[in-house]
């Protein structure tokens, strides 16, 4: 794949949110004693009177954002995925989503991306608590440039968000003039007859345009599409996806319950049933290590994508078969 240029998507986070700033007076921030770990520290520079600090208090911290949010601001409240939603679930349902008000969460360090901090901070189910909530989009960018445009464009509407971000230095997948909307979806690569279209969200994304390569080179066209906007989903996409594929891959670096794999199959199920598979973490948590060693033990990386690929494509030939 040649050389691969790699940003932080936290980062393109925080710069898109100084620029955020700039656009919008009203934006204000908080964060609970992670500034420079969620990157707000670039907005707390420029903008001191509109940004605040609540220390260890996730709990606080969201219904704070709600408070301001209630008073005409749109507030932007950042932690850990694992805290934000995970310590602050009831908090967050019934100050935020039951009113509907301007805030953004943004949940950092999610998947395996906290690396060595283990089990307890890493966020394996905030897709499937934030998804169940009423009112909130969910937006999972894939790399540094998504990530940036994910809270210039939040910021610029009234409701609710949930962003989850990554820690470490991830592949440009997309480039600063890739179309990124809310309900939207981009295909990182797009084959004119794809024997299955593989879907996905985050920096994981990576893992499946070489699972692609190497079905290529076995003879195997594929798709793969960017499904960044999980919560609204780009629902006329895959379901064209599906009818043109006839089998849908979905990948994740979540939960399998609850995620975009559930999400998928019930669309799918609802209005055009084909065989979906999923590659994600089942029923598991994590351990102390390096994301990529982590994805190996899961069976989240482009070997075991394209191994699932070629099982779901037989299933799926099985099926015409049948019928």
């Amino acid at each position: 794949m040649g050389d691969i240029v790699k940003k932080s998507i936290r980062d393109g986070f925080g710069e898109g949110l100084l620029e955020s700033g700039k656009l919008n007076k009203e934006l204000v921030v908080l964060t609970a004693d992670l500034e420079e770990s969620t990157r707000v520290h670039l907005f707390a520079k420029e903008f001191p009177d509109r940004f605040f600090e609540v220390g260890v208090a996730e709990q606080a911290l969201v219904t704070i954002a709600s408070g301001l949010a209630n008073y005409g601001k749109t507030a932007v409240a950042t932690s850990f995925g694992v805290f934000v939603p995970g310590r602050a679930v009831e908090q967050i349902r019934t100050t935020i989503a039951i009113n509907n008000l301007s805030v953004i969460l943004i949940g950092s360090h999610g998947g395996f991306s906290a690396g060595a901090d283990g089990a307890t901070h890493q966020a394996l189910e905030d897709i499937s608590i934030m998804q169940a909530l009423p009112n909130f989009s969910v937006l999972v960018p894939c790399d540094f440039w998504q990530a940036r445009k994910s809270i210039i464009v939040a910021s610029k509407e009234k409701k609710p968000f949930y962003i989850r971000l990554e820690r470490e230095n991830t592949p440009l997948l997309t480039n600063e003039n890739s179309e990124f909307r809310i309900g939207g979806s981009l295909f990182l690569k797009k084959a004119k007859n794809p024997e299955v279209v593989i879907l996905g969200y985050g920096s994981i994304l990576s893992e499946a345009l070489e699972a692609a390569s190497l079905l290529e080179k076995e003879g195997i066209e594929s798709s793969v599409l960017n499904c960044y906007s999980l919560k609204p989903l780009d629902t006329f996409t895959i379901l064209s996806l599906a009818k043109l594929s006839g089998c849908l891959l979905v990948v994740e670096e979540h939960q399998k319950v609850g995620g975009l794999g559930s999400v998928v199959s019930q669309v799918v199920s609802e209005n055009y049933p084909i065989p979906v598979g999923v590659v994600a973490v089942d029923d598991r948590f994590g351990e102390s290590g390096a994301q990529n060693e982590l994805r190996e033990k899961h069976g989240l990386t482009a070997k075991d994508i394209r191994k699932k690929a070629i099982e779901l494509i037989r299933k799926k030939n099985n099926f015409i078969n049948q019928y």
